[in-house]
């Protein structure tokens, strides 16, 4: 059960803010929920609490004075602008002007919550190395502290924290009693993380490493030395999810990193795809990732070797997913099956018995135009027919693959194989191309590029506003410029992993 923020932890943080501000502050009844209060020069004071409301502290605007009233109360500012109270979570964020006077401060409160990793205890208890990812303010930190004293404390491991701006162990020279009996490590300045986290190994002899916010390349590298060491590994990292850490050219190492492999011509031909495509380069740091969708809802993927392989492919790897209802409970999804990967015999036997000639798809329950236009964007030797005497293969949703429909039997009568998407959307149609084709991504970023090339065309013959297939936030900078090249406007709509350009035509 999770233990609520007590009204003498908030009190901790206030003891250092004007008592002007704390008077207000102290008349809302949701006081317990407060995550943090902003104060900029010359503006009103500003409170945030974890249900949404944002107060506005009425009175006098922030003043110098009261600045330096907070800044004189607390530790000492490092490099990277942050200070804390000893003994506490809570953490002070400077703002400077550019001749480095301290000008705002967001003062945060910090929580020490227990029973946070018990929905994951399973994967932190199994000794593997174990990657959390998550926005900000999610909790991810607050699952390393967790996980810190109940290794150290309930099984008695030689855990160290590195502790780079006292995020999980708090201010000051006695770490905060939520780490249990794991030992603390600070770290003088951001940019020495990576060496005081080789340090923690080589002098401390610890059986586990949990360190906060990975983001460079050196902390990536030793993420591996650690790992390669037989220390487990906790930590967290910048990013969201699975698929921006592989496409991280910084961070990729951690999940194994990104290598382009050059096939020689028959094993291309065997794969049906180019030369080049992208393999994963090594065994992940990390073996179980889990990205934290929601403050109770985490998506674990167990295997990340398979995941990002898959992930390489062209396909979406299918997490398990948990979830922590309003009544406490926990409910687990597992993993769902994946589609059976098309094997090279069948796409071998199919070349042969057609003369290598274009794959002919018959699709059902499927858009047909869509599927023409994903297979001249993508450059494909196939083309959609409409009659299942031309067909090489059946392209259809799942809810049409009923057994005894007449789809199916069909398709047995004709000895035609059978692949299935999960639903008729232009998305679910083209990932199973990228998949089924072996599509590279330098086949890709040319396929794009051209899709909104041949986008433009029609919205100035056309004069309508066009939405294009779902890119990536490169390929979709690339796009836009094109776009502006082209005297029209555009811009990004949706949300990832659909989010997409929308081109609108002249006035």
């Amino acid at each position: 059960m999770k233990k609520k923020l007590t009204d003498e932890e908030v009190l901790q943080l206030l003891n250092v803010i004007p008592q002007k501000i704390v008077t207000s502050l102290q008349r809302a009844q949701d006081i317990h929920l407060l995550i943090e209060v902003v104060l900029d020069l010359g503006k009103q004071p500003e409170a945030r609490f974890s249900n949404g409301k944002v107060l506005y502290i009425t009175g006098d605007h922030v003043s110098q004075a009261d600045i330096d009233y907070v800044t004189s109360r607390t530790g000492q500012f490092t490099s990277d602008n942050r200070a804390g109270i000893e003994r506490t979570l809570h953490r002070i964020s400077a703002m400077r002007n550019r001749f480095g006077k301290i000008v705002g401060l967001t003062c945060r409160v910090g929580r020490s919550i227990i029973g946070t990793i018990d929905i994951i205890r399973d994967v932190i208890e199994s000794g593997k190395n174990t990657l959390f990812l998550g926005p900000p303010g999610i909790g991810k930190t607050t699952k390393l502290r967790e996980a810190a004293r109940v290794l150290s404390d309930e099984f008695q491991k030689r855990v160290i924290v590195v502790d780079t701006s006292n995020e999980i162990a708090g201010d000051g020279d006695i770490p905060h009693p939520g780490i249990g009996r794991a030992r603390r490590m600070q770290v003088p300045s951001p940019d020495r993380q990576h060496a005081v986290m080789i340090e923690a190994v080589e002098n401390h002899m610890p059986e586990v490493v949990i360190v906060d916010e990975i983001g460079t390349e050196a902390e990536a590298h030793a993420c591996r030395t650690i790992a390669e060491r037989g220390v487990q590994l906790i930590a967290t990292a910048h990013g969201v999810t699975l698929d921006n850490l592989v496409a991280n050219p910084t961070l990729s190492d951690l999940v194994g990193g990104v290598q382009t492999v050059i096939l020689g011509d028959e094993e291309a031909r065997r794969r049906r795809t180019q030369k080049a495509i992208l393999e994963r380069k090594a065994p992940p740091t990390f073996d179980v990732l889990i990205e934290i969708r929601e403050r109770d809802t985490f998506a674990i993927y167990l295997d990340v070797a398979k995941a990002v392989d898959t992930l390489l492919r062209g396909k979406a790897p299918q997490p398990e997913i948990r979830i922590r209802t309003k009544e406490g409970k926990i409910e687990v999804e597992k993993a769902k099956e994946e589609i059976p990967e098309p094997s090279y015999e069948e796409a071998e036997r199919i070349i042969s018995e057609k003369d290598k000639g274009p794959l002919r798809i018959f699709p059902f329950g499927v858009n047909k135009g869509e599927l023409e236009k994903d297979l001249r964007t993508l450059g494909l030797a196939a083309v959609a027919v409409g009659n299942l005497d031309d067909a090489d293969m059946i392209l259809t949703v799942k809810s049409k693959t009923r057994p005894n429909t007449k789809i199916m039997i069909s398709a047995e009568e004709h000895n035609i194989p059978v692949h299935v998407i999960k639903k008729n959307t232009p998305s679910a149609i083209i990932k199973f191309l990228k998949f089924y084709f072996r599509v590279s991504r330098e086949e890709l970023d040319d396929a794009a590029l051209a899709e909104v090339e041949d986008a433009i065309r029609k919205v100035k013959n056309a004069g309508k506003t066009i939405d294009i297939n779902p890119q990536n936030s490169y390929i979709r900078r690339l796009q836009h410029q094109r776009v502006e090249e082209a005297g029209l406007r555009s811009e990004s709509v949706g949300d990832e992993p659909k989010r997409r350009l929308r081109i609108y035509p002249l006035k």
